[in-house]
């Protein structure tokens, strides 16, 4: 369990980056991952919430944290990436339902980014598919409330 909880760890990194990087830079949008652009539905393919600042900055702190933990760097870019893929695929199915950018629908937000990389890496983290399922839900039930303290504090825009 431990080799999940250190994916964890990573992904909670590669989530929580871009949200300090707003931070620290303003209200600036960056520029979209989906360049503006919309889906034969009439909505836009991601929003403009995703930008490509906030996946390379969630990439790099995912492999650096990894680095931290004792993984190697590879591992944690690589969680990094398919955490924001997972991210990016849950906004997707989210724009496809008509549901506004930053909505929250559980299960649907955090499944997919923790899923991704927790199973991609119980080859090189000694993840057990047990751990893998365990790490995922975990993410998913404490995602909500961390979220919420986030935004009590004042870090996130959002509660959720």
């Amino acid at each position: 369990m431990i080799g999940a909880i250190h994916v964890l760890l990573v992904i909670t990194a590669a989530n929580a980056a871009p949200v300090l990087l707003g931070l620290l830079l303003g209200q600036r949008p960056g520029t979209p991952v989906d360049a503006g652009r919309y889906w034969r539905d009439g909505r836009r393919v991601f929003g403009h919430a995703k930008s490509v600042r906030g996946l390379l900055v969630a990439v790099a702190a995912a492999g650096l944290t990894a680095a931290v933990l004792g993984l190697p760097l590879l591992a944690g870019l690589l969680a990094g990436a398919l955490a924001m893929a997972g991210d990016l695929l849950s906004s997707f199915a989210k724009r496809r339902m008509a549901l506004p950018p930053s909505s929250r629908f559980l299960g649907l937000d955090q499944t997919p980014e923790a899923l991704l990389p927790l199973l991609a890496l119980m080859p090189l983290a000694s993840i057990s598919a047990a751990s893998a399922v365990t790490g995922a839900a975990l993410f998913i039930i404490l995602g909500p409330p961390v979220s919420w303290l986030l935004f009590r504090a004042g870090i996130r825009r959002e509660p959720h």
